[in-house]
């Protein structure tokens, strides 16, 4: 199977950080006056989210990446799950899977740090194959793209026969290599309608597939995948929210299980769950997605109370300030796909993108 070595990437990676690391790191600069004053305008934007008492901690790290990409000419890449810290005061470009896909192929800068997991930076290293992207931890995966290989997809071309395959973004770039096009959960009916076809193979997320089935008429093949953080969500749990609180909004992301969206008043991806909560303005609302997603809407609707029922996915949670840092300054845990594999992965995305746009 040709894919990534993900070991063998990081066991490289680690051993030029040794070299580069020779050199010691510039100090962080205390904690002052002269620096909260500076760092203030960043601090306004999530001062409802962190704490005084963390942004000292924060802040010196924060002002050091931020002079680092502008040394490095580097672009950071912040998906919604990230901690406020970083989604708010270090990420460039901010978004679900579908916007970082669309905005890694127009990145400036020569470097990309990917704030998120590793099929999203394998994902920005095929729409930009000849600039570095890192990751901040190599070990920044995901269950979803570890659920299916590219063996399984070349099994379900000989099941299936001239059965379209569209898959989800949270794969690797081998099993996109494999498949025809990609897609988000904010296009995954319209990437599917766009076949032309009664039927077609969605993989590897189960619960997005038969979200995908109730908006369509195409008959929908789903595969075993789920997503750790949205399958541990019940509807006993929320109607548990509910009766505690029956004005409470409730909004799901379509990789909860199916009786999870049923209790929804809204479904859909990271981005739509955003847009709804800004448009609407409930009173009360709970997302049923990553809980760092909460903390980052809440930083910009400040009138909207949270209810949070706090599911974190341990995958995003390898990314820090730290090694944000460490990745810039040390230009490690570079993310490299095999040749062999990235061409067709790169068709499939870009079909997806072109087809988005």
């Amino acid at each position: 199977m040709a894919s990534i070595d993900i070991q063998h990437s990081s066991t490289l990676s680690t051993r030029k950080s040794r070299d580069k690391r020779a050199h010691t790191a510039p100090p962080l600069e205390p904690f002052s006056p002269a620096l909260e004053r500076e760092m203030a305008p960043l601090y306004e934007r999530v001062k409802t989210v962190v704490t005084p008492m963390e942004w000292m901690q924060y802040a010196p790290l924060i002002k050091q990446i931020n002079t680092l990409k502008k040394e490095r000419n580097a672009v950071i890449l912040a998906h919604n799950y990230m901690t406020p810290e970083i989604f708010h005061c270090v990420g460039d470009i901010r978004g679900d899977s579908l916007q970082l896909a669309k905005e890694a192929a127009r990145a400036d800068g020569d470097v990309i740090v990917q704030a998120g997991v590793h099929f999203m930076a394998e994902t920005s290293k095929l729409m930009n194959p000849d600039k570095t992207v890192l990751i901040p931890d190599m070990k920044a995966g995901c269950s979803l793209a570890a659920s299916i290989t590219a063996e399984d997809v070349r099994a379900l071309r000989k099941a299936y026969p001239g059965v379209p395959i569209v898959t989800y973004v949270n794969t690797s770039a081998a099993v996109k290599a494999e498949c025809d096009i990609c897609c988000t959960s904010s296009n995954a009916v319209q990437v599917v309608e766009s076949l032309g076809v009664d039927r077609v193979l969605l993989i590897p997320d189960e619960f997005l597939a038969k979200y995908v089935q109730t908006k369509t008429d195409v008959e929908i093949i789903a595969w075993k995948g789920r997503c750790e953080v949205h399958e541990r969500f019940t509807a006993e749990e929320l109607n548990g929210y509910r009766k505690s609180d029956p004005g409470v909004r409730i909004i799901a992301h379509p990789e909860c299980p199916p009786d999870v969206i049923d209790m929804a008043d809204f479904t859909g991806s990271t981005s739509a769950m955003i847009n709804w909560v800004k448009t609407e303005r409930p009173d009360k609302v709970l997302l049923v997605t990553e809980c760092s997603m909460s903390s980052n809407v809440s930083a910009e609707v400040p009138d909207v109370q949270f209810v949070r029922p706090c599911n974190l996915c341990p995958h995003m949670k390898r990314i820090s300030l730290e090694n944000i840092r460490d990745a810039l300054l040390y230009l490690e845990h570079e993310v490299t796909i095999d040749p062999s594999v990235a061409a067709a992965a790169r068709r499939s995305v870009e079909r997806m993108v072109n087809l988005t746009n």
